[in-house]
């Protein structure tokens, strides 16, 4: 698939969801082909697998990664919650070909100020209304 992708003038990644050994949704990275920078592989076939199924959680599913997933896909992979995430090629064999994710993780060690893209803590005393809001909401679907 990853591959496929290539040809059709996709990235060079490609992901399966699996339930029950059935292949519930695929996704390739779709960045420059949708001008998304989260339409990585693994975040599509997030997004088809949680329609498939009704929810927002993978609950039993295995995901299959052409390549270890990058820190936003890991991030939403842990946030799906599938029960294992298996990857063929490393993150050091994607660097090697140009997509080097280690950035992110040093840019997340930093200070706010300190990172490449500068972020700043605005404080503001209403900011945290919403999740007292959330906390006394009686009716919540938790996640």
């Amino acid at each position: 698939m990853a591959a496929d992708n290539v040809r059709r003038n996709g990235g060079p990644f490609a992901a399966l969801v699996v339930k029950d050994g059935i292949v519930i949704a695929s996704g390739a990275n779709q960045v420059t082909r949708m001008n998304d920078p989260t339409a990585h592989a693994e975040m599509v076939a997030i997004r088809e697998a949680c329609r498939v199924l009704g929810d927002f959680q993978l609950t039993g599913c295995d995901v299959y990664s052409s390549c270890e997933p990058c820190p936003m896909c890991l991030g939403a992979l842990y946030w799906a919650r599938p029960a294992r995430i298996f990857f063929a090629a490393t993150h050091d064999d994607a660097a090697a070909a140009g997509f080097d994710d280690r950035f992110i993780y040093e840019q997340l060690r930093l200070p706010l100020p300190d990172r490449e893209i500068p972020t700043f803590h605005v404080a503001d005393g209403g900011a945290i209304r919403p999740f007292d809001e959330w906390r006394s909401k009686s009716d919540k679907e938790s996640y």
